[in-house]
């Protein structure tokens, strides 16, 4: 696809009277973020959207901790004003990043910059939209002095830091073929890696990495291969691959020593009627390992072969070291839509631990390769069949999060029940080619250990909540910090699950909690709909 590079007229910045002088003061003056501050963040910096590239999401301030939290309160709130035109509303669901005392956040069509001391505005800057399904943005990547974030109709936007100036903006898909852009740019080296989704149409997905001075691609991966590329085995016919699939909705992880980026893909189309499309339909609802400067795949493990139940397959795949039986592995773990927990090899993919991390009905077990093995019974049928979980998932993607200390991995769940039914029953489906219905479901928070996939505590919600689901933080002040589907921001001990603080919110927390630290002073971060809440000590 032909990369188109657009201006948007100066008018597109919103910028107050009371806040213009103190931008120009700082234009140009702004310390250029390098790749290798990302690599190594700064003590109590957020500079990328998981913190750190690992996707643990666990942050060594320990200022705040479990033996004063009680006394935490709101420092500043700021109200994340877009003028409307969003049906979904202003719901954060971005994760700010914090880098040299400025917070960066987005909602769909608009970026933020505020003083994370204050939360004063410094700039926002709005885009002037061509279309497209504003359910949500990750949030923005950041290189240098300049900021880059992704658009519901398909652009990638770079601004400057400092003011908020508009640089350029280059499409990245077609509008026109219901693409839609939710993730968080994530900047490596010098490559801004940006990602797709769609499911209204049988269109292809795929990742790209791009040039943070232009915009131009300088990689791509797409997620279904070509007749005779590896892969095309899993497919029956040059026309099922052509259907698409396996979008990259949400923001992977990078280990700099291997070198190797990590991302989860969507599900295969036609979504829910499978028949056209029998095999495993890679690269699609899998785990795939990139060399981070060519795009070549390495390795892949797909936790849903042949899935026809919307399994996007795009949660985290979470980086740290551990220990398996004894022996010393880089890890990869990944609470997966599926309602499985895996954990991997990261330089080799090898699968150590697959485990339910809620009670689930649509597979008949695992074979030698960690995988599970679909149950035929559980495919959409014409009169339904009840499957667990919905097409919501076991989770979504609000992010999890790895404490080292508890040696725990934690995630936001829903055993859910629908009905699954087939609608397209022609040997050529398109679409959907199905739906599903949901039943009921109850929602929680899991604390899984690693090495066994065990469940080691469990926190359920009352079903009385909404069915949001809440990002994860954790610290080393021995707390995690996430939000319950009444709208309450909450931290739990880590070692236990018991209740140590809880604040009410203006809305439910969607994104991830983040926390840092200025003048000595650690804060904690959270979206509660479409506010931006600080606490403090």
């Amino acid at each position: 696809m032909r990369s188109s590079l657009l201006h948007r007229p100066a008018r597109a910045i919103l910028l107050t009277l009371a806040t213009l002088p103190a931008l120009l003061s700082q234009e140009g003056r702004v310390s250029p973020l390098t790749p290798a501050e990302i690599v190594h963040p700064a003590p109590g910096a957020w500079p990328t959207y998981n913190g750190d590239y690992s996707g643990r999401r666990f942050s060594k301030l320990d200022q705040i901790n479990a033996g004063n939290v009680k006394k935490l309160k709101l420092a500043w709130s700021y109200r994340a004003e877009t003028g409307g035109g969003n049906p979904f509303g202003a719901q954060i669901k971005s994760t700010p990043l914090e880098v040299d005392g400025v917070l960066y956040f987005t909602v769909p069509d608009h970026a933020w910059a505020v003083d994370a001391r204050t939360g004063k505005e410094l700039w926002h800057y709005k885009w002037e939209t061509q279309g497209g399904i504003h359910i949500g943005n990750r949030g923005v990547g950041i290189y240098g002095t300049w900021v880059f974030f992704e658009t519901p109709d398909d652009h990638l936007v770079s601004l400057d830091r400092a003011t908020g100036k508009f640089r350029w903006a280059v499409q990245i898909a077609d509008l026109a073929q219901q693409y839609f852009a939710t993730p968080a740019p994530l900047v490596v080296g010098n490559h801004v890696i940006v990602g797709v989704g769609g499911d209204s149409l049988d269109v292809p997905g795929f990742l790209e990495a791009r040039d943070p001075e232009t915009g131009a691609v300088q990689w791509r991966w797409n997620s279904e291969p070509k007749p005779g590329e590896p892969g095309s085995e899993t497919w029956p016919n040059s026309d099922s691959m052509s259907h698409g699939g396996g979008m990259t909705w949400l923001t992977g992880t990078y280990d700099p020593d291997l070198n190797l980026l990590y991302w989860g893909t969507g599900n295969p189309n036609p979504v829910h009627a499978g028949q056209g499309r029998k095999g495993d339909n890679l690269w699609t609802c899998s785990i795939v390992a990139l060399h981070v400067d060519t795009g070549k795949i390495a390795w892949y493990f797909q936790p849903s072969p042949h899935d026809t139940h919307d399994w996007d397959n795009v949660e985290e795949p979470v980086l740290f070291d551990g220990e398996i039986n004894g022996q010393k592995h880089k890890l990869l773990a990944q609470a997966a839509r599926n309602g499985y927990f895996f954990v991997l090899d990261r330089t080799t993919g090898k699968n150590f631990v697959t485990a339910p991390f809620i009670g689930l009905n649509w597979s008949k077990g695992v074979d030698a390769t960690g995988r599970p093995i679909p149950n035929e019974e559980k495919e959409p049928k014409t009169d339904g069949a009840l499957v667990i979980p919905s097409s919501d998932g076991a989770t979504n993607w609000p992010p999890p999060s790895f404490n080292p200390e508890t040696g725990l991995f934690y995630v936001s769940a829903a055993e859910s029940y629908s009905v699954y039914y087939l609608t397209d029953t022609s040997e050529r489906p398109e679409g959907y080619g199905g739906r599903d219905a949901g039943v009921w479901a109850q929602h929680s928070i899991e604390a899984i250990d690693y090495q066994t996939g065990k469940i080691r505590w469990s926190h359920t919600y009352p079903p009385e909540g909404s069915a949001a689901l809440s990002g994860i933080l954790n610290t080393a002040g021995k707390l995690l910090f996430t939000g319950d589907p009444s709208g309450n921001f909450i931290a739990f001990d880590p070692a236990t699950g018991k209740i140590l603080w809880h604040a009410p919110l203006r809305g439910n927390v969607a994104n991830g909690p983040m926390t840092y630290e200025l003048d000595g002073k650690q804060y904690v971060v959270v979206g509660g709909g479409d506010t931006l809440n600080a606490f403090t000590l």
